[in-house]
């Protein structure tokens, strides 16, 4: 009977690069309450093993984060929403093109809604990050293609808007990895076109052309829409302006 061949032995970038691996998939299917006991037999380590790689559990979950989200943040981004040169729409699509089919996998949407739904630790760290990084840079570029040069701080309107942007590409991806639902692509299952991140971005952009153009406070528009003219007071006002 001929030989069994030995098992390659693993050098230790390999085998953290395996536990590293390992574990992302595993908390992206069971969430953050998994032991780790059942994550180190799930990679086919020992329980020692793991732990002489990651002595904690919120070890582990920091080079999680790291890996999955910080990670895949591109530096060349910076540049290219920095960019005076370019248009602004074309700006925003090539960015969100990239950054929908780098960053927004099934691990990282079902590892950020699991920590949305227990303690935030990774939800809080990437949006700060992206606080820090990418929000201010896409207020400034929505302000300057409405031709604005304010440099104030972002109203809450303003904000929301871009979270109906940002969270609308997020929610694309919860429903293809959340839900199981199928997105529209023309290329393939697994990448999201360009139009449609063009069409959120237009549809973005356009709604920033009221919101720029509004001069009356939003509290006076609603008191008005919720207190209309009397009957008599527009009659009045009707013939006064025919007559002329």
């Amino acid at each position: 009977m001929p030989n069994a061949t030995p098992r390659r032995r693993m050098g230790l970038v390999e085998r953290e690069r395996q536990i590293l691996d390992g574990a992302i998939e595993f908390f992206a299917v069971q969430g953050f309450g998994g032991q780790l006991r059942d994550l180190a037999k799930s990679i086919g380590v020992t329980h020692a093993l793991l732990y002489h790689y990651f002595p904690t559990k919120q070890d582990l979950l920091d080079r999680v984060y790291l890996e999955v989200f910080e990670g895949r943040w591109r530096a060349e981004w910076d540049a290219l929403l920095d960019d005076t040169q370019l248009d602004i729409e074309d700006k925003l699509v090539a960015f969100y093109l990239e950054y929908v089919n780098i960053t927004l996998s099934k691990e990282f949407v079902r590892i950020l809604v699991f920590s949305g739904l227990t303690d935030h630790a990774i939800t809080d760290r990437f949006f700060s990050m992206l606080r820090a990084r990418l929000f201010p840079r896409l207020i400034r570029e929505t302000r300057r293609f409405r031709g604005v040069m304010s440099r104030a701080k972002a109203s809450k309107r303003e904000t929301e808007l871009l979270m109906g942007l940002h969270g609308g590409f997020f929610y694309i991806s919860m429903r293809r990895w959340i839900y199981t639902q199928d997105v529209y692509s023309e290329s393939s299952l697994d990448v999201y076109s360009e139009h449609l991140v063009r069409d959120r971005v237009h549809a973005y952009l356009l709604a920033s052309r009221e919101l720029f153009a509004l001069k009356t406070p939003l509290k006076e528009l609603v008191r008005k829409r919720q207190c209309p003219a009397s009957p008599a007071k527009t009659l009045a006002t009707t013939t006064t302006e025919e007559t002329t």
